[in-house]
């Protein structure tokens, strides 16, 4: 017998608009337009003994509605259920929507649910969802990507490293891929001179680089001993980031595109990765999540989480390997609480759960809403 039941489920599709346009390499490439918006979908779970969770998951440009659409559709399976039952509830709302595949857009909808069903339960232990699972740090090493974007003028993006850095973040990371490869080496150039030879500073060239021009540019940036450069190539070409790994001095890092476990194994069975990035809400949750993290622990892979520092600042709190967590305050408007960064690192919240309450502005900017009850 269960001692309590779901009784209850909102769903919130979000619009959170960004306060310039944004553009990173697929941007100067002409594959994308600048980014305006990130759609968010947000579950909040009750039940009937008064239990409640919040999850979240989100798309960029396009898939915001898609996402909504489809968690509404599958999220009354959870209805009457256990919310203890995590893993079972994951494999039961994957079966509600098996035609559509196990990975993608809608393992991304299912991702909210789920993540609302952790926090819920370690809300419910008095816990912090890190302590929920098992941590081995009470903080986690970050760094910035918010400040470094292609459409940031330089002298913005040297002001920006060095404000971040003054606040207590502890590595910096700028986008590449730049179809002029002199001003990429120039920004990077430029942000090693501004911070110094002791800031972990990293590059991502989001995946625009075909092979043999990614391995130029990774040799081109040797010299400013990069902690890694990330996705220099197509996300799917193993092979490449394979080729460039056991080639190039600076580690390699992707993954933060894969949508599903499987899509991370085949990535870990090429060796196409000297550094793992994996996004939860693109995986599916916490659920999927952990499953993904004790493949990369078994390969003895570094971790650094993509996006998302509320959610990955408690997983990476629970890899064996020291982790690090992207900071990114895009969402911050959404979210009451702050992170607390200090020393270079993030501090993993002691509040039950993952710590986190909707702002009225999050409220606002929703798009729509659907409440299932039981």
């Amino acid at each position: 017998m269960t001692s309590d039941r779901i009784s209850r489920i909102r769903l919130s599709s979000v619009a959170l608009p960004l306060s310039t346009p944004v553009s990173d390499a697929k941007v100067f490439t002409g594959r994308q337009k600048p980014m305006t918006e990130v759609s968010m979908l947000f579950a909040e779970i009750a039940t009937e003994g008064g239990h409640e969770g919040l999850g979240f998951s989100y798309s960029k440009r396009a898939g915001g509605p898609g996402q909504y659409a489809h968690a509404a559709q599958v999220a009354p399976e959870l209805l009457g259920e256990d919310p203890n039952d995590i893993a079972r509830l994951w494999d039961k709302l994957v079966w509600a929507g098996a035609s559509v595949g196990r990975s993608g857009l809608s393992t991304q909808a299912i991702a909210a649910l789920d993540i609302a069903l952790w926090d819920l339960k370690a809300k419910r232990a008095g816990l912090s969802l890190a302590k929920l699972l098992g941590a081995h740090r009470d903080s986690v090493r970050c760094y910035n990507t918010s400040g470094g974007f292609l459409h940031t003028p330089l002298e913005r993006v040297l002001d920006n490293a060095a404000a971040a850095v003054e606040r207590g973040v502890g590595g910096i990371k700028i986008k590449v891929g730049h179809p002029d490869g002199g001003v990429d080496v120039k920004r990077v150039a430029s942000v090693r001179e501004r911070l110094g030879d002791d800031v972990p500073l990293m590059v991502d060239a989001n995946q625009q680089w075909d092979r043999a021009t990614a391995l130029r540019r990774c040799r081109e940036l040797e010299r400013f001993d990069l902690v890694w450069i990330e996705e220099p190539l197509d996300a799917y070409d193993h092979a490449g980031h394979a080729r460039l790994a056991a080639t190039c001095d600076t580690p390699i890092a992707t993954g933060e595109m894969l949508t599903s476990v499987a899509e991370h194994a085949e990535l870990i069975r090429a060796e196409a990765a000297d550094i793992l990035q994996p996004d939860a809400p693109r995986v599916g949750g916490v659920t999927p999540f952990l499953r993904l993290l004790a493949l990369a622990e078994h390969a003895k892979l570094p971790v650094a989480p993509h996006f998302a520092m509320e959610l990955h600042v408690q997983l990476a709190a629970t890899y064996p390997l020291e982790p690090w967590v992207e900071h990114f305050d895009w969402l911050e408007p959404l979210f009451v609480e702050r992170l607390e960064i200090t020393g270079g690192r993030m501090i993993v919240p002691d509040r039950p759960g993952l710590g986190l309450t909707l702002t009225e502005r999050a409220r606002a900017w929703t798009t729509d809403q659907v409440v299932l009850d039981m």
